[in-house]
């Protein structure tokens, strides 16, 4: 009996392995990957961002309820909107960690906080950051998972592109090495590890830029997909490059990057690519977790913000109808911070992003955001004077209206004509106390909103960018917190006439001073008591026109 029975088992086991063999009990498997990258800290929904992670939380369980599904992210994620930067970044740990990322690459932004931190995030994370790039290792280099026994190995790559337009501070002692050959070693590492090798990727595919996916694709043989980030591009389909799958999903999570996987024997039979996009959201419910959890950081976060991180002897004045028309003191404030922050000859930045004043006294980190709320980037470009010219052109150009585009700035002063045809009112322009030259190159700090083209400022797009400092917030932070007590004037940086008779007119405003003025325009105190016939050069009042000679 027992002989009998120890032949069946015996029998049962070869026709196992015969079916094996054979292919009759192959194992299809189907699983999904749905992707983020370049969220910068956009963690609720809105008009100027995407669908938010509560919506983006309730899509990835979705999938989960139907299959099995990988959640990854490329980069630039612990940076970018206060709700994120004031924790620096554990408030999107937490976010993520709920909703069950397995993998995110590090970006250049998420080297803003210092490398330090970056490895306490990578701590705090339920998974693990990569960056296999990075020498010495500061960060994981590749992850496997596993689904249904097949594995997925997953490395990470960061731009290189981050030892240079970043703050030096922030990447000292760190090398980026090439991703190509970084990438060929991680492919030899992981080939006999796993089924199917995925590189997350934060290179991009801007034309221009001397390390992107498309590289790794055309160079590396092995990498089965390219999950990528770091150029915003929203691929609809994704991007087939030498047998490679490239996918991105856009930026601030108005997409999530969704890609559809099928095997069979253990081997890739089917992978495409789509996007679900925030018009697509209109009627997914948001995750009531993440909402609770997101309302959380933020009572958090007022009591950060509640700080005082310093002084004002005056009250700054960033009201609507000042910082869109003419020169302020908060306005060069933050120009000041910006220079005092990086290496750069001027600052120009728009009015627009300037949205409330500081009364005088105690300056709270809370009023500093309120002023500043976009979490814009400061951005140094490096540009021919004509250009500049043609810059602060563009910023005057819709004046005497209120639009944000006009410009507040330091480290240079200029004259225009408000009677002038838009294009032509620049009078004067000065650098640093210098006639700006038209054919050398200045070091030029701005907002990453205007860098980018934004409001206008197309002539600053295509121009090189040298460095990628803190947020524009950060900036007047550690200024204001630095000088403990500020008191800005207006310097005379932006000085509105008209032309009369070839002679400069100018419209006096409150607080002005005859000597303020003549100041401003470089002529002596007696030059404008004889040309405007005054009497008491204490007693000038608002509204009145005192003409300037033109040297």
């Amino acid at each position: 009996m027992i002989k009998n029975d120890l032949m069946k088992k015996v029998l049962i086991l070869v026709l196992a392995l015969v079916f094996i063999s054979s292919g009759v009990m192959a194992q299809d498997i189907e699983f999904s990957i749905l992707h983020t990258n370049d969220t910068h800290g956009r963690v609720e929904e809105g008009d100027y961002a995407g669908m938010g992670f509560a919506k983006v939380s309730t899509l990835v369980n979705n999938y989960r309820e139907d299959g099995e599904v990988l959640l990854l992210d490329a980069g630039d994620t612990f940076h970018g909107q206060n709700i994120v930067n004031l924790s620096e970044g554990e408030s999107i740990v937490r976010i993520l960690n709920h909703m069950g990322y397995d993998a995110l690459t590090v970006g250049n932004h998420d080297f803003n906080y210092g490398q330090e931190r970056l490895k306490e995030l990578n701590e705090m994370t339920d998974f693990p950051i990569l960056g296999a790039n990075l020498e010495p290792q500061l960060v994981d280099d590749y992850v496997i998972k596993e689904i249904d026994g097949f594995r997925v190995g997953i490395f990470g790559l960061a731009t290189p592109e981050t030892a240079y337009k970043a703050h030096p501070k922030l990447v000292e002692g760190l090398e980026f090495m090439d991703p190509v050959e970084v990438s060929k070693k991680m492919v030899e590492e992981l080939q006999g590890k796993t089924d199917m090798i995925i590189a997350l990727s934060h290179l991009g595919m801007s034309e221009g830029s001397d390390y992107t996916s498309i590289d790794v694709a055309e160079e590396v043989e092995g990498i089965d997909l390219i999950v990528d980030g770091h150029s915003h591009h929203a691929l609809e389909e994704g991007r087939m490059v030498n047998d490679v799958l490239i996918v991105q999903a856009g930026e601030y999570d108005k997409n999530v990057g969704i890609v559809e996987i099928n095997v069979s024997d253990n081997e890739i039979t089917e992978m495409t690519a789509s996007l679900f996009t925030k018009e697509n959201s209109q009627d997914l419910e948001k995750d009531p977790e993440v909402v609770e959890l997101v309302e959380e950081i933020k009572a958090e976060n007022e009591e950060i913000t509640s700080e005082v991180i310093g002084n004002t002897a005056v009250e700054l004045n960033g009201e609507r109808q000042y910082v869109r028309t003419g020169e302020t003191n908060l306005g060069s404030l933050l120009g000041d911070a910006m220079l005092d922050a990086v290496d750069a000859d001027v600052a120009i930045t728009n009015g627009g992003g300037i949205r409330a004043s500081i009364d005088k006294g105690e300056i709270t980190r809370g009023e500093v955001v309120t002023v500043l709320p976009f979490g814009n980037i400061v951005e140094v470009k490096e540009i021919k004077g004509s250009t500049l010219l043609e810059a602060v052109e563009h910023g005057l150009s819709k004046y005497p209206a209120h639009e944000g585009l006009f410009p507040q700035v330091a480290g240079m002063s200029f004259v225009f004509a408000k009677d002038r045809p838009a294009g032509e009112r620049v009078l004067e322009i000065e650098v640093n106390g210098k006639p700006l030259d038209h054919d050398k190159m200045y070091k030029v700090a701005t907002n990453d909103f205007m860098a980018a083209g934004g409001d206008g400022y197309t002539m600053l797009k295509d121009a090189e960018t040298t460095l990628l400092a803190g947020g524009l917030e950060e900036v007047l932070m550690q200024y204001i917190s630095a000088k403990g007590t500020v008191s800005p004037e207006k310097k005379g940086r932006i000085i509105g006439v008209e032309v009369k008779n070839d002679n400069y007119v100018y419209e006096v405003k409150k607080g002005d001073m005859l000597r303020e003025i003549a100041s401003y325009f470089d002529v002596s105190l007696s030059t404008l008591i004889q040309a405007n016939n005054i009497e008491n050069p204490d007693l000038i009042h608002v509204g009145q026109e005192i003409v300037v000679p033109v040297k």
